[in-house]
């Protein structure tokens, strides 16, 4: 019997580049379909910006038809502005999830990059490299801008969190620790 292909979009939320990445889940097996940047810099209105964010996920949508889709949560730093813009450009590719019916999990940047490299305070190269090797993508199909090796990890995090073994009376030591005993869940491990 095959087992159930499921498709992950990522969104990497931004209101000058949006990443997104798609995962094609089989199994315990993950591989890339897609990665992207949603560039707005040249719409200087904020709000035709959001009109295009929502036009382009759900094309996005249309075009990959998500079982799924993961999103960053918003970043809780000092400049008040950039996080309002940042939650409305999250919000309208939220909406646009719910829109086409697609379910919608969302994960803290932390938590992204642990997931990734075992490490919450990881640098998005560190992110972007480990994806490369987890999910063998060819040097050449990664994107120029790391917003949309960003958007694929928010897709890897919750294939992990899918696949996540339970835990009980069983607690791991160290990422190194989870990978040598669940190698069907970790590819590439170590």
């Amino acid at each position: 019997m095959a087992k159930a292909e499921k498709i992950i979009l990522g969104i990497d939320p931004g209101t000058n580049l949006m990443g997104y990445g798609v995962l094609r889940v089989q199994g315990s097996k993950a591989e890339a379909l897609a990665l992207g940047v949603v560039d707005l810099r040249r719409a200087e209105d904020r709000y035709l910006k959001l009109g295009h964010i929502f036009a382009r996920v759900t094309g996005i949508i249309a075009e990959y038809l998500p079982d799924e889709m993961a999103i960053e949560a918003q970043y809780c730093g000092v400049n008040v502005q950039s996080m309002l813009k940042l939650g409305r450009a999250q919000g309208v590719a939220i909406a646009a999830a719910i829109e086409r019916d697609v379910p919608i999990a969302e994960y803290a940047p932390t938590k992204i990059k642990m997931a990734i490299t075992g490490n919450g305070s990881a640098s998005k190269e560190q992110v972007a490299g480990m994806l490369q090797r987890i999910l063998r993508i060819d040097p050449s199909r990664m994107a120029k801008t790391l917003d949309a090796t960003d958007a694929l990890a928010v897709a890897y995090c919750h294939f992990l969190q899918m696949k996540a073994p339970q835990t009980e009376g069983a607690g791991y030591r160290s990422w190194k620790d989870f990978a040598q005993r669940n190698p069907g869940v970790v590819h590439g491990g170590a």
